[in-house]
């Protein structure tokens, strides 16, 4: 008789395991069942502050510092978000300007504040002067940097090449995060988040709808950012046997594409509206980017639209 496999869980699933024990809510059973394996922020989401066990005692439970549950992020000022929106609109006028450029470029639009504020608040947004230059740094511990693949490739179908980036959004009160994935060929957005947050997970989310509506390519390309070098994300490529491509640090003509959607986003849709909450942000972007696949036409396209340029061309399962 051949003895069953070890069952191999993490340490996310083991204290949700855990937690929910000791709640008396779900048992091992139903959790296996449904559970998800997760990092620290599925962790800490995990918390009931209502409930009768002491927070000390849930995150002990959960392997997560104290001090991560009680630590409450300062509220980024009013005045902050108004230089934020002007930096978000100058780097996409300008994306080669660096944080000294953009200083003078505040400056000149009666914005007084130091290079290093500017340097702060770039970092926040996570925006950075494109452009080439010698790679002077070095990738996360543990996270691979995989080779261009698109030099000199002639991309001529869909599904061949799909790319993904992230952007700031700003809204009334506050900003958020739009991750896209893109194909290359017809320029049709495939799937989309809104985040609060940079992190990997809702990365690695927007990828696994991409891939379950409309198949796979064969190279899919990111920039050198974390979200995209991490196993969590490289792992789901990995598995698909799909061809990883990463630009150039700084390259902004290796993504070049993604930076005319980002464009396209802004001036016609987020620059026009004051977005009171998150989820009227995830709304009127969605309902924009229905607009951008499907009736906007691309002078790129010959005058077609994205859904005209991705869909013909491929069997009818894929378009369904």
């Amino acid at each position: 008789m051949s003895r069953r496999p070890r069952r191999n869980h993490t340490p996310a699933f083991k204290a949700k395991v855990a937690i929910a024990a000791i709640k008396g809510e779900r048992t091992l059973t139903e959790l296996a069942g449904s559970a998800q394996q997760g990092g620290i922020a599925e962790r800490k989401a995990m918390i009931d502050r209502e409930h009768d066990l002491p927070i000390t005692k849930q995150a002990q439970v959960l392997r997560i510092s104290r001090g991560s549950v009680y630590y409450l992020p300062r509220s980024v000022s009013a005045t902050d978000l108004e230089v934020m929106r002007c930096l978000d609109r100058l780097h996409l006028e300008f994306p080669f300007a660096g944080s000294r450029m953009l200083r003078g470029l505040l400056a000149a639009e009666g914005c007084k504040i130091g290079r290093r504020h500017v340097k702060t608040l770039m970092k926040r947004m996570g925006i950075e002067a494109l452009y080439r230059r010698p790679r002077t740094t070095k990738p996360a511990p543990g996270h691979k940097i995989y080779p261009y693949l698109l030099r000199g490739i002639e991309i001529a179908r869909p599904n061949q090449v799909w790319a993904m980036d992230i952007t700031y959004i700003p809204m009334a009160r506050g900003f958020v995060y739009l991750a896209v994935v893109l194909d290359w060929f017809s320029r049709r957005v495939l799937s989309w988040r809104v985040s609060i947050t940079m992190e990997a997970a809702f990365c690695v989310e927007t990828l696994e709808d991409a891939l379950a509506r409309h198949g796979k390519p064969e190279i899919f390309n990111t920039d050198q950012g974390s979200q995209f070098t991490g196993a969590a994300f490289t792992g789901v490529l990995i598995k698909n046997g799909i061809a990883i491509s990463m630009d150039g640090k700084g390259a902004w003509r290796d993504n070049v594409f993604v930076e005319r959607l980002w464009r396209s986003v802004k001036y016609e849709e987020v620059y026009l509206r004051a977005y009171g909450s998150v989820s009227e942000a995830r709304a009127s972007i969605g309902c924009y980017l229905d607009f951008y696949n499907r009736r906007r036409p691309h002078s790129s396209l010959d005058g077609t639209t994205p859904d005209h340029a991705y869909f013909p061309q491929l069997p009818l399962r894929m378009a369904a």
